[in-house]
This record gives C-alpha cells, structure tokens and sequence, in this order.
C-alpha cells in the first residue's frame, strides 16, 4: 500500500513540480527506498501533528 501510494504521488508531483522537485531527489528518485506505517493509538489530530512538526528533517 505504501509503495503504491509513494509511487502514484511521485508521478503527480512531478508531473506538476518537475522543475522544483528535481533539486530534491534523492539520486534521482522522489522518495527514499524505506517506507513506515505505524499507529497513534487514537491520539488526539492536534498531538500527531505535533509530533510530526517536531520530527528531525533529513539532512541534504
């Protein structure tokens, strides 16, 4: 599923953004090769995003 969903929005955004995203690839691919699903145990909206928000960004 996540492949799938990684897949179909990366020919979107490119289609779209080709020009801004292609200075973000990651060796030429829009996403990395890893993918995660987890759960947030009926966690309030507000705290996951939060706790997304506060997520380290990838280094570039």
């Amino acid at each position: 599923l996540v492949n799938s969903l990684k897949g179909v929005s990366a020919r979107l955004l490119r289609k779209e953004y080709d020009a801004h995203v292609r200075r973000h690839l990651w060796g030429g691919h829009f996403w990395s090769g890893s993918y995660f699903a987890g759960s947030c145990g009926g966690a309030p909206l507000t705290i996951v995003k939060q706790y997304i928000e506060n997520q380290k960004r990838p280094v570039g």
